[in-house]
């Protein structure tokens, strides 16, 4: 089952108390997922699809409740993606215009509505259940192992604006955009996603999402950490590299035991440990020196191999 099926398993079994909110939850399944036929004298005849059994259910249940509508189902086999599509079809009858009115589907005059009606998510608690419904019927959010996404699918352009503007009501920053002659309302980000899945009560699937997110941000962190620490100590194989062509410079054009006691020491600790930060030098001389101490000693001997200097190093 994929983490989609799994979110829209876990919110077809929210029961709200409001009747009001189960209308509105109903009314999104319809608009997003059901399409209307229309023939003379007021005649109506709905469709809404699905491929998850849940939202079928949930939607029957919902059908009979509200309305005591009469529901055919039929069960398809896609052999592609080797899955049921479900199809639920309200036939013609008495008390389907009327129910249709109520979920803002048709205006009072039975005409055609083209976006969500403003008394159908009056009060919030009936626009958390429209976004539900919405997502039972059109939403998409990815694994939270993968990439963060999450969609929404509308049939208007209308649709879709109205859905983002219900997200926003409640902080939750979404777009929109076309693709395949459908627009799509979504989100990006685990965050936004996060704050989706708990205000339409997908629980356990916000608390999965949370747990990959603290374990993304761990994996992360640890990453920055190594990749400091590689960083680091290529910054110092290279600086150490530079101190010993340096040193056999000098030593090539005038000899190690040329130079200053406390300079010989120093070249003669870093041939012997090239691998060494010059912390850990400076812990090896005798008596042991402080890393800026082994630091100066250092410039001094670069300066020295650079300019090709002959002094007596008494500046040490």
């Amino acid at each position: 089952m994929s983490f989609t099926a799994e979110v829209k398993d876990e919110l077809s079994r929210i029961e709200p108390k409001r009747q009001c909110c189960l209308k509105s939850e109903l009314a999104a399944l319809v608009r997003v997922e059901g399409t209307l036929h229309i023939s003379g004298n007021e005649r109506f005849r709905l469709e809404i699809a699905t491929e998850t059994a849940p939202v079928a259910r949930k939607t029957i249940k919902l059908l009979h409740g509200l309305y005591d509508l009469k529901t055919e189902l039929t069960v398809r086999r896609s052999v592609l993606h080797k899955t049921n599509n479900y199809l639920i079809t309200v036939p013609s009858q008495p008390k389907l215009p009327q129910a249709l009115n109520e979920l803002g589907i048709l205006d009072e005059s039975l005409n055609l509505t083209h976006g969500i009606l403003p008394r159908v998510v009056r009060r919030d608690c009936c626009a958390i259940s429209y976004l539900r419904g919405a997502f039972l019927g059109g939403g998409f959010v990815a694994d939270p192992h993968g990439d963060f996404h999450f969609e929404l699918t509308a049939e208007s352009e209308q649709i879709a604006e109205d859905l983002a503007v219900l997200m926003e009501r409640f902080e939750i920053p979404a777009k929109v955009t076309r693709r395949r002659g459908l627009f799509t309302v979504y989100l990006k980000g685990a965050e936004p996603i996060v704050t989706f899945l708990a205000l339409v009560g997908a629980h356990r699937a916000l608390l999965r999402t949370e747990d990959v997110r603290i374990l993304k941000s761990m994996r992360n962190d640890v990453n920055r950490l190594v990749n400091a620490e590689m960083a680091n100590q290529q910054k110092t194989a290279d600086a150490a590299l530079a101190q010993i062509e340096a040193i056999r410079l000098l030593a090539d054009t005038r000899g190690i035991g040329s130079l200053p006691p406390a300079l010989q020491e120093l070249a003669s600790l870093r041939l012997e440990y090239p691998d060494v930060s010059l912390r850990e030098l400076g812990e090896l001389a005798d008596p042991p020196l402080s890393k800026s101490a082994v630091y100066h000693r250092v410039r001094r001997i670069e300066q020295m191999a650079e300019e090709g200097l002959h002094d007596d190093g008494s500046s040490i």
